[in-house]
Formats: structure tokens, C-alpha cells, sequence
């Protein structure tokens, strides 16, 4: 018999039909035993008055692969509205070893309860709730691709295995390629400033690794970054545009198209602003209004310290209707030797924020090849480097004014759901104390 999906049972009410997948919970109440099975789609509720088909179960756990045969009966209390009487059950793959937790009982994602989370994840992620992080989080990987599909942008695939890092710096996993050292790369950056000389409008959506000392819970040591580049940009404005509308577009899309599942979830509700321009201030803005209202002096920093991020994302929430904020023009001394640097002293460069976390960093590049050979130099590196090599080709043989950012996926699920750290939003997780599952 064709087998009929869980979501599909109510249309089939006095047929008779098969469903197949996991035994999610055993009601044995003697007279009454209801058998619920639980397949890509959901849930359904069976009734198993049999004895013989019944005795089939014995010592079998949750998990058992299942297919179970019988009549549809409408039913308001069952899931969907109907569930399957007179059932015949066909075991294909037993499971009696009973399993470490319940998955039809909510999954703690208390701070404490992290590790347990984790090193469960093999059987929680059957929990239906906890599968609704990461279905949300597939649709907010997918609309962003049909965002930038949308502005003819081009999907590429970056290596993720690269020669020594070029930039330096101890935030670098290194690792033996056959005698020869390499690193994990931190991201596509250079590749994908290079093919904006061939296609002027890319993204990626891959993996960054990042060899950061920190236990927070805001960072992984592998993350999944969305990285764009856009080439003949007028100025910065049309980036910063560009990113602030992609996030708007996505997150309405997530709040409309999966209502039920984040009013599941606790997410909070979204706010975003009535004309579509995302709020910005300036480093120095921000750095002087939360001086002045916590009485903590951050003038002299050239980045916004974490609670910054906070406040100025409560104070643009409050003040201006909108979850999303720019803090835009960094003092010069924190710019990159790819980035572009202004006369006033500062850096063409913004950080989107959502909810008071950094989700991506939006700068101008300096496309100039004499110009990038001379803020290299200023930097202390070696422009003859053979990481180099390639890079500046791309500049020698002519790239337009481009701009771009990088992204992080892992935080804007974080942040549209509401969670309390990154991790959760990932499903198998890495940080400097876990390899595996």
C-alpha cells in the first residue's frame, strides 16, 4: 500500500491507509493503547486494540522503525483531526535499548543544560520543537539565496584549505598539507573580491573557522558565514542599503511563513522600521549617547564594547521601531588594509546589528591598485607574499568600487529565535571545548 504522511491522514477519513516512521510515545491503558508515530511531516495517533498486534511492541523503544496499517477515523482530539483504528503494525528496524532521554518532553536549553543538549543531540534533534530552530533556520538560509538569486547575484564555492595566512594574526587554525603548512580560512574574502572582477555581484554561503580563545555566547570556532560582494557601487550608502533591506525582506518573510512555529518558540516579536531604512549613528554617536547615559566612558574605544551593542539596540528599539541598527564609520585606526578609508578620519565600514548582537560587518573596499599596495605597506605586510600574489592580480587588471559583508547565519537565527547563545541555533556545534558528535 502507498504510504500516506502524517499531515495527510484527515483527507482519508474512512480509508484505509499506511504511515510509516518512528514509534514517538506508547499509551498503554490497557483496553486503550494508542501508539503515536512520527514522520518528516509531524505526528499521528493510533489506536491498537489487537492483542497479537500489540504483543509486536512488546519491549520495543522509542525510535523502533514502524509502518502501521489501518482505518482513518475523524477525531478533533487526535493530531490533525484524525487517527487510525484497527491497526496492523509491521516493525522494520526494533530499537530495545531504552534511550537516555524522552524526546516527547521538552529539551532544557538552560545555561547548565548545554553540554547535556549537545551531547544528546543525536536523539533531541527528533524532538518536534527542537527541529523547528532548524527548519526556521533553513528558511533563512534559503530566502537569503532567493534574495541575492533575486539582484543577479552569483553563487560561488571558495576553498576552505589555504597556504600560510597572509594576514597573520593568532586566530588561525593551522594544520600539515603533505610537509607544507596550511590554514583554515577565516573567510572568502580575497577569493571573492577577486570574482567581482568576473561576475561584479557574488555570495557564498559556507564555513569560517576562527581560532578564537573565547567561551561566550556569541562565538564558534566554526561558523557558517553568508559573505556578498557587489562591484560598481556608487559609495558605501548603496551596501549598507543593499545588506539592511536583505535583512528586513528575510525577516519578514521567516515571521510570516513560520508564525506558528516562532509563537512556539518564545521568539520575540519583530520590529522593524516604517520605511525601510535601517537606523544608523556613528561609533562616536554611540560611543558619546551611552557615556552619557550609563556614566562608563567608551570614547576612547575604536570598537563598541558587547554592552553597547545592547544599548544602543534597546535605545533604537525604543526610539526608532526598529530590532535592526548600523553603527557606521570607524575611526581609521581599526580599518583593514582592504577597506576604505575616508578624509574625515574615519572608515567606510558599518556593523549591522540585530537585537544587540553584530550579525555582519558592511564595508567599501579600496579598489585602487596603487593605493592598496601603499595600505598594505602601511600595515606592515609583505606585498610580494605569495598569498598575495593572486589578490593583487585582480587589482592590477582592474576592479571597479565594490563593497560587501560577511554575514553570520548561526547569529541571525540565534536572534530571530530569541535563543541565549549561538549554540543552539548549530547543530553540532564547535567552540574550544567540543569535537564532537
Amino acid at each position: 500500500m502507498t504510504r500516506t504522511l502524517t499531515n495527510e491522514i484527515s483527507a482519508h477519513v474512512g480509508e484505509t491507509i499506511t504511515i510509516e516512521g518512528w514509534l514517538h510515545k506508547k499509551r498503554l491503558l490497557g483496553g486503550l493503547n494508542f501508539i503515536t508515530l512520527r514522520d518528516r511531516r509531524g505526528l499521528a495517533q493510533t489506536k491498537v486494540e489487537d492483542k497479537s498486534e500489540l504483543e509486536k511492541l512488546r519491549g520495543l523503544q522509542v525510535g523502533t522503525v514502524l509502518a502501521l496499517t489501518g482505518t482513518v477515523v475523524a477525531d478533533e482530539r487526535a493530531p490533525g483531526g484524525a487517527e487510525l483504528h484497527d491497526v496492523t503494525v509491521d516493525v522494520h528496524v526494533p530499537v530495545t535499548e531504552e534511550p537516555p532521554i524522552e524526546i516527547d518532553k521538552p529539551i532544557s536549553h538552560k545555561s547548565e543544560n548545554l553540554d547535556t543538549l549537545f551531547d544528546y543531540r543525536v536523539l533531541n534533534i527528533r524532538n518536534l520543537q527542537e527541529q523547528k530552530i532548524f527548519k526556521v533556520r533553513a528558511s533563512l538560509t534559503r530566502y537569503l539565496r532567493e534574495y541575492l538569486y533575486g539582484k543577479e547575484f552569483v553563487e560561488i564555492d571558495t576553498p576552505k584549505l589555504l597556504a600560510e595566512a597572509t594576514e597573520g594574526g593568532a586566530e588561525v587554525f593551522k594544520l600539515d598539507y603533505f610537509g607544507k603548512t596550511a590554514t583554515l580560512a577565516q573567510s572568502p574574502q580575497f577569493y571573492k573580491q577577486i570574482m567581482v572582477g568576473a561576475f561584479e555581484r557574488v555570495f557564498e554561503i559556507n564555513h569560517s573557522y576562527r581560532a578564537e580563545p573565547s567561551a561566550t555566547t556569541r562565538h564558534l570556532t566554526e561558523l557558517t558565514m553568508l559573505d556578498i560582494e557587489m562591484g560598481f557601487v556608487k559609495d558605501h550608502d548603496e551596501v549598507l542599503d543593499l545588506v539592511g533591506d536583505m535583512t528586513q525582506t528575510v525577516l519578514r518573510r521567516v515571521y510570516d511563513e513560520h508564525a506558528d512555529d516562532l509563537k512556539s518558540l518564545n521568539a520575540p516579536q519583530l520590529a522593524l522600521p516604517e520605511d525601510g531604512k535601517v537606523p544608523r549613528f556613528t561609533i562616536a554617536e554611540i560611543h558619546e549617547l551611552y557615556t552619557k547615559a550609563t556614566g562608563t566612558d567608551t570614547t576612547d574605544e575604536k570598537d563598541l564594547i558587547p554592552d553597547e551593542e545592547r544599548w544602543i539596540a534597546d535605545y533604537t528599539r525604543k526610539e526608532h521601531g526598529s530590532d535592526l541598527v548600523y553603527a557606521v564609520d570607524f575611526p581609521a585606526e581599526a580599518g583593514k588594509f582592504y577597506h576604505k578609508f575616508k578624509d574625515d578620519g574615519t572608515v567606510a565600514w558599518g556593523d549591522l546589528l540585530f537585537r544587540g548582537l553584530e550579525i555582519a560587518t558592511v564595508p567599501l573596499r579600496e579598489n585602487n591598485y596603487d593605493k592598496m599596495i601603499e595600505q598594505m605597506t602601511a600595515k606592515g605586510l609583505d606585498v610580494t607574499h605569495e598569498g598575495f600574489k593572486f589578490y593583487l592580480q585582480a587589482f592590477q587588471f582592474g576592479l571597479p568600487q565594490h563593497g560587501g559583508c560577511g554575514f553570520g547565519v548561526d547569529r541571525l537565527v540565534q536572534k530571530t529565535l530569541g535563543l541565549s547563545n549561538v549554540k543552539e541555533a548549530t547543530l553540532f556545534p564547535r567552540d574550544i571545548n567540543r569535537l564532537t558528535p
